[in-house]
């Protein structure tokens, strides 16, 4: 199988509505206004939009935390976080054309929301960006099963097979529970 390429215009699309939905469970899930929201300081990109470093393979995606700060502001005390969701489109298109239950949009929804999730749990310090290799297991398992909570409710054909795809992530490993 040849290696995917970077999203074309139609999936583009695509992820632009998942995203929207995604944003929309998650802030519906944490009880986060518009304005709350809004001021959560992250981006999402496809590969079309990543520089070198940000290409990974084998994930789906990667959150890349840079720090930024206002532009009208030279003071460090106005410095904050921001969250760069890395989506990596070739590992995304391979996974759905091999998998044949997979469908885009809906994998792009678990995907996203997944993402989104660690960013509000990073902002509220739930969770430290920088934590230790088990530690950073241990949020994964925790992420997917908030991620499926989020997700089961959604009326969007195909994510019972999205979900089915994540099922291992529920299972008990090594002591984490």
């Amino acid at each position: 199988m040849e290696k995917q390429g970077p999203f074309n215009t139609h999936q583009i699309k695509i992820v632009n509505q998942a995203v929207a939905l995604a944003e929309e469970v998650v802030s519906n899930f944490y009880k986060m206004s518009a304005s709350q929201w809004l001021n959560r300081k992250y981006d999402v990109k496809t590969l079309t939009d990543l520089s070198p470093e940000e290409i990974v393979d084998g994930p789906f995606a990667q959150i890349i935390r840079y720090e930024g700060r206002p532009m009208d502001s030279s003071l460090g005390s106005s410095n904050y976080d921001f969250y760069k969701i890395c989506i990596q489109d070739h590992s995304i298109l391979t996974t759905v054309e091999k998998t044949a239950e997979l469908h885009l949009f809906p994998f792009l929804i678990y995907i996203i929301a997944h993402e989104l999730i660690h960013i509000v749990r990073f902002s509220k310090f739930i969770q430290r960006f920088d934590a230790s290799y088990d530690e950073k297991q241990i949020e994964e398992r925790c992420v997917h099963k908030i991620t499926h909570e989020i997700i089961l409710p959604i009326q969007v054909e195909g994510i019972d097979d999205v979900i089915h795809f994540y099922h291992q992530w529920l299972l008990p490993h090594k002591g984490i529970s």
